[in-house]
């Protein structure tokens, strides 16, 4: 049995040739199991959820030869032992850019196979990753939204932490229990492996003890020197906020700014919901 990828294995910071037929073989899975264990996370996992792409950038041919373009919304199960890393989807998505298919479906059912196998690669369970082409025709219904809530970063605070640092989270335990819903714009994390910056907005929605909001809103902004992928960030940043707060429920979602043509969005929640419209804001 092969072992599993590594970050460091991927076409991360290095260079990369450009191929224009389909080659599916481009998709590097990496493992959730190992960021979550290091986060001291076990089966059952206090999360649900998905993490939602958006590809910006995913052309191919008609039977005749004609270049055609859409959008994909792509929805994976965070429940799947896998991640893929961005810039192999990048590459993937590439390929298709002079492969000829019959249709959008033909496209959109090429995608959901190969990256429900990239995501359950190594698994015994296997599930299905969601895809939508959207085509040029509907390119005008696709909305631009910011996060909804009460923004923390109204907030003028002293920021000294560059790493994550959930000591800052604190709540107010004489008080009465709250359902609020508080947003950043102020999240920033480095890619694992080039440590190139990833910028996201994030929205917090929970119910229990008032949350500190000075105390949460440094906390995020501790991230900014931290190198992880956008699906572990947000897990370390659920995982900190359930154990040190104990809210009753909590649901954190970020919307991390394109690369390479990509989005990557992941939503956790720790009780049953639909997910959140696949909706950019303005930074994506």
């Amino acid at each position: 049995m092969s072992l599993p990828n590594t970050p460091a294995q991927s076409q991360l910071g290095k260079t990369s040739a450009y191929v224009d037929q389909y080659d599916a073989s481009f998709l590097f899975s990496i493992p959730r199991a190992d960021k979550r264990l290091e986060m001291g996370l076990s089966e059952p996992l206090p999360f649900m959820g998905a993490d939602l792409w958006t590809a910006f950038e995913l052309s191919w041919l008609n039977l005749r030869g004609k270049p055609q373009v859409a959008l994909a919304h792509i929805t994976v199960p965070c429940e799947s032992p896998n991640i893929v890393e961005s810039k192999s989807v990048k590459l993937y998505l590439n390929s298709l850019n002079n492969t000829r298919f019959a249709d959008a479906q033909t496209v959109q059912n090429t995608l959901r196979a190969d990256l429900s196998e990239a995501v359950w690669r190594g698994s015994e369970a296997k599930g299905t990753v969601g895809v939508k082409i959207i085509s040029p025709e509907f390119f005008d219904r696709e909305p631009v939204h910011e996060l909804d809530g009460l923004s923390l970063d109204r907030l003028d605070i002293e920021c000294t932490h560059t790493q994550p640092a959930p000591e800052l989270l604190g709540v107010a335990t004489h008080e009465s229990p709250v359902t609020e819903v508080l947003v950043s714009h102020l999240l920033k994390s480095n890619c694992l492996v080039t440590g190139q910056p990833d910028w996201a907005s994030v929205q917090i929605r929970y119910s229990g003890n008032p949350i500190d909001q000075e105390g949460l809103l440094q906390y995020l902004v501790s991230f900014r020197n931290h190198n992880e992928f956008h699906e572990q960030c947000v897990e370390r940043i659920f995982t900190d906020i359930w154990r040190q707060c104990l809210p009753t429920k909590l649901a954190v979602y970020a919307r991390y700014t394109r690369r390479g043509g990509v989005d990557i969005n992941p939503f956790r929640t720790s009780y049953p919901q639909p997910l959140p419209a696949n909706t950019r804001h303005a930074r994506q």
